[in-house]
């Protein structure tokens, strides 16, 4: 009885464990589900951290999604420009306000970039990003 007990929670333990592993989402280095065109899983992948630092600003991640886009990086041009439209959408408003779209033309540019590299069309991409970092 013992030993049936034990392999029972065996099979149980290595079940959790190999659920655990399936938990994460898988790693890319290419864009993906940003538009419907691009989406093949509910589950987007995880993307490669771009080379700055967790506290670099907006301009800083523009640059590392200009690079990333000229390499043909594009999982990690899409990871900067969501950090970088994290970083634009740092702002305060009152509780009404929250569900408002941010004026800050920023927003959109960082939008259209991402569209345009969910597209397909990295050129557009990088025009939008560059005519940003201006």
């Amino acid at each position: 009885m013992y030993v049936l007990k034990l392999a029972t929670f065996a099979v149980l333990g290595m079940t959790s464990i190999a659920a655990l592993g399936h938990a994460q989402s898988p790693m890319s280095s290419r864009a993906s589900n940003i538009t419907p065109a691009d989406t093949r899983s509910s589950i987007a992948p995880a993307l490669p951290t771009p080379p700055v630092g967790s506290d670099a600003g907006l301009n800083a991640y523009l640059r590392a999604a200009h690079n990333a886009l000229v390499a043909g990086r594009t999982g990690e041009a899409q990871q900067s420009l969501e950090m970088a439209e994290t970083r634009v959408l740092s702002r305060v408003v009152s509780p009404e306000q929250a569900s408002s779209p941010d004026p800050d033309p920023a927003v959109s540019q960082i939008r259209s970039a991402l569209q345009s590299l969910g597209d397909g069309d990295r050129g557009q991409a990088l025009q939008t990003i560059d005519a940003m970092a201006r």
